[in-house]
């Protein structure tokens, strides 16, 4: 498999992230594929192959529905790849991180605040699919431009109440 496949590859399934079905993840990503992002993600984001990363592409968009990757650099070396990217998009829906257990740990209910920050994805392919993600975000930023921190005293009750919430719903 050429650089420029892997590479491809490994754009695509970032971009289907936003707005794939879930045939592009059967096609895209291994029966063995692991996302290791997934430990702060649903239970449902955990399990390997194309299942556990339609379950994070479903989550996330829940949170930042339209969302966007602008992609500015693909670096591959064999079947390792690294893609410097941009997520852009506005937080419409609440955000929820989950605890390694399973359980809901903390809800950032929508704010409605557009963010864009920058994040490096590393993916393994084997048979011309993603066999490994893992990625460095900036998420102190995307915190800050989402309205998350510094929260103020009702932002921290309505945080309080959606986890309060998501944890019925579990």
């Amino acid at each position: 498999m050429d650089i420029t496949t892997v590479g491809e590859i490994a754009v695509r399934s970032i971009h289907i992230m936003a707005s794939g079905e879930r045939a592009d993840f059967d096609a895209l990503i291994h029966p063995e594929g692991v996302n290791r992002e997934a430990v702060a993600e649903p239970p449902a984001c955990r399990v390997v192959g194309p299942a556990g990363f339609y379950a994070t592409a479903l989550w996330l968009r829940t949170a930042f529905p339209g969302f966007v990757h602008e992609i500015h650099e693909v670096v591959a070396d064999g079947n390792l790849v690294a893609v410097h990217a941009t997520m852009r998009g506005r937080h419409a829906g609440p955000f929820v991180n989950y605890a390694a257990s399973g359980e809901v740990e903390a809800v950032f209910p929508p704010t409605g605040q557009e963010f864009a920050t920058t994040q490096s994805h590393w993916f393994r392919v084997r048979d011309g699919k993603i066999l490994e993600h893992w990625a460095n975000r900036d998420d102190l930023g995307h915190a800050k431009q989402a309205g998350w921190i510094p929260p103020s005293p009702v932002y921290l009750l309505r945080m309080a109440r959606a986890k309060s919430r998501a944890r019925r719903a579990a």
